[in-house]
């Protein structure tokens, strides 16, 4: 047996696994501190049932195969935010407005992109379901900040965007689909040729405050409510991190309504999570508003190098009541079950002598 796993699957082994789990940990902790609390969904649903609350082509990500039970087709979530909107809409649909629910879990897609390799990746994020008004959206970008940053993540950087610009400025234009397209790319050239008073939106990306009186001076008055939303989210994260606005991103805010906002970390690869509006469908076809984030773990482990063992060798024969002690005070004790047993055998940085704890 060689170990091999598929393409884009990997074990996490000591200590890497228990940095994980201090990541899971405290990024669930403080949203439970701010009345997020967590639901557990099945890797697995009736694919027709995901399907339908899996907007814009997400559903293309999932592995699907046959249930042999049911004999129905069953779909591995490739997102949980959809198994979330699932619950508040059915099982939750009670509960009064807005629910905070929290999550984590593992994800899997049916392939990877050259950029990020990952097929099999953990996911951790909560959803505010029954508003997305500023106060909300708010709310989750915020905990959203904290939550990296009780995970010891920093240099955080918030990027903004407004998904549904476009619809709002050129949604009667026969050639939006176009102009989108071309906005997407920055083809500066290409946006021109179809409608040159779209060119400033390009123009309109970078630093937030910069950005923001770029939109103010094109804006006749269709985007106030919206820009001045944005700017009250800004002003309340002011100084937390870098703000930046592009607010014709759509890449991969194709489900969401009226607010995005992608986070980055210094000396992490890419995006470290992404959040924003959107709704929810129940079954009777009824939309309902929602904002939350999703963190993505395993770029943000892979930055954090949080993964450092810090564990103390107890000699053989040391009493029970000393090594509680040593636990009791936030050591994790190794001790040795025979004569031979050493800190290094055991991958000690400590070691218990004369008493009190010493560096290997």
């Amino acid at each position: 047996m060689t170990g091999l796993l598929p393409e884009g699957f990997h074990d996490r082994l000591p200590p890497a696994a228990d940095a994980a789990s201090r990541l899971e940990s405290r990024v669930l902790g403080v949203a439970r501190s701010y009345g997020y609390e967590q639901v557990d969904p099945p890797l697995a649903e009736f694919a027709d049932e995901l399907a339908s609350r899996l907007k814009a082509a997400r559903m293309r990500d999932a592995v699907r195969f046959v249930d042999p039970v049911s004999q129905r087709t069953l779909a591995i979530r490739p997102d949980i935010t959809a198994q979330v909107g699932r619950i508040a809409a059915t099982r939750m649909g009670h509960h009064p407005r807005p629910v905070r629910l929290s999550y984590a879990g593992q994800v899997m897609k049916l392939s990877a992109s050259a950029l990020d390799p990952l097929r099999s990746m953990r996911q951790i994020g909560c959803e505010l379901i029954g508003l997305d008004t500023v106060a909300a959206a708010t709310e989750v970008v915020q905990v959203a900040i904290e939550a990296l940053q009780a995970a010891g993540v920093t240099g955080l950087s918030v990027d903004f965007t407004l998904p549904d610009l476009i619809d709002m400025l050129a949604g009667d234009s026969p050639d939006i689909e176009a102009l989108r397209q071309r906005l997407d790319a920055k083809d500066a050239g290409g946006v021109a040729a179809i409608d040159s008073r779209y060119m400033p939106l390009i123009e309109a990306a970078g630093p937030f405050d910069a950005a923001m009186a770029r939109l103010r001076e094109i804006d006749s008055g269709r985007l106030s409510t919206r820009l001045e939303g944005l700017a009250s989210i800004a002003s309340a994260i002011e100084g937390q991190a870098a703000l930046t606005l592009d607010p014709t991103e759509r890449h991969g805010f194709e489900y969401q309504s009226w607010l995005g906002f992608s986070l980055f970390a210094q000396g992490m690869r890419g995006e470290i999570g992404r959040g924003g509006s959107y709704t929810i469908i129940h079954g009777d076809s009824r939309e309902e508003t929602a904002v939350g984030f999703s963190l993505y773990a395993d770029p943000i482990l892979a930055g954090l190098r949080d993964g450092e063992r810090r564990r103390l060798f107890l000699p053989l024969g040391t009493p029970l009541s000393v090594a509680a002690g040593l636990r009791g005070e936030g050591w994790v004790t190794v001790a040795a079950l025979e004569g031979g047993d050493t800190p290094e055998a055991q991958l000690c940085s400590h070691v218990l002598k004369d008493g009190a704890p010493e560096a290997a």
